[in-house]
């Protein structure tokens, strides 16, 4: 017969799988345990988009920094240089007005003499003299021309050279040797510091 006062008693085998139920349950990680381990992940990561934004922007505004300073030193070049340009375009065509009036100042001596020789011509009655003072005037004003780097050519009795002589025409030559030489100038050919400044015109022997 069965004791009413004596304590039920579980099996044996079933204390060790309540026990280990209990464990499992006590040591796995709920919901919350994953959001307190992410805490510490999400919040590095955070961090480090903060410190990389940051770092983006600093780069940038350290880009924009040199853009301006480029652009203002081309804006600085192009007025410095358009500037440059307008000044020795200014001081080119003060030179060629100072040289041209440089030239023409050494001539007026000439054009002096010429007058006077003109005046005196109404008292004169020598045509020799006249002669006299119209070779000096030539004599002055051809002086004066070759001290700026003119040149005459001399080209009579040269041989004809295309690129000093222009022919105007061909004449038989009184002898073999003048054949393709200059018979007679017609015009007479320049240089001016050694450049053409007029080609002679001349007559060549055939």
């Amino acid at each position: 017969m069965r004791n009413p006062f004596r304590k039920s008693r579980k099996p044996m085998q079933d204390q060790p799988d309540q026990n280990l139920k209990e464990d499992i349950q006590g040591n796995t990680p709920g919901v919350e345990d994953f959001d307190k381990a992410a805490q510490p992940t999400d919040t590095l990561e955070g961090a480090n988009g903060a410190v990389e934004v940051e770092r983006m922007r600093a780069d940038l505004d350290a880009r924009k920094t040199e853009y301006d300073e480029l652009h203002d030193k081309y804006l600085r070049l192009v007025a410095e240089f358009d500037n440059f340009r307008k000044r020795t375009s200014k001081e080119r065509m003060e030179l060629l007005m100072s040289a041209g009036s440089d030239t023409i100042k050494s001539i007026l001596p000439v054009l002096d003499d010429m007058e006077r020789a003109i005046a005196h011509n109404v008292e004169v009655n020598d045509i020799d003299a006249v002669k006299q003072g119209f070779e000096l005037v030539h004599q002055k004003f051809a002086n004066i021309l070759m001290a700026h780097g003119l040149k005459p050519m001399n080209a009579k009795g040269e041989v004809f050279d295309v690129d000093k002589y222009e022919a105007i025409t061909q004449s038989p030559a009184p002898n073999e040797a003048l054949k393709g030489k200059v018979l007679e100038v017609l015009e007479n050919g320049y240089t001016l510091n050694d450049k053409v400044l007029r080609y002679a015109k001349v007559v060549v022997g055939a």
